[in-house]
């Protein structure tokens, strides 16, 4: 019983090292109302995070994946040009890749006023 106590504390201490990346903040913020399209988004990891995809919905228009061909390397800064579709919600869908090997993957939205 002792040993597997101390065998499931090394694990858990050991895969603490290698959590995952947690998003610190989002520009516009997540869930909020701004007055006017943002040319970009910007999204700060916790973490080196490789993003692999980035998809945006406006309530009008189809979806549309966002160019993400500077952001193929682990970074904790990614700076992301939208397309502005006039007001409404927009939604992004992003998937990434931890340091660790991990898939991730989130969503966020925000609305431009009429």
């Amino acid at each position: 019983m002792k040993n597997f106590l101390l065998a499931t504390l090394l694990a858990t201490f050991a895969t603490g090292a290698f959590a995952h990346s947690d998003i610190k903040s989002i520009i516009p913020a997540n869930n909020t109302t701004i007055e006017s399209v943002p040319e970009e988004v910007v999204i700060n990891f916790s973490k080196k995070t490789r993003i692999t995809k980035i998809t945006m919905t406006h309530m009008t228009h189809p979806s549309v994946d966002l160019d993400i061909d500077g952001l193929k390397k682990f970074i904790k800064t990614a700076t992301v040009p939208m397309e502005a579709m006039g007001a409404g919600t927009y939604k992004f869908e992003w998937r990434g890749l931890g340091q660790d090997g991990h898939a991730m993957k989130g969503e966020f939205m925000f609305e431009v006023a009429e």
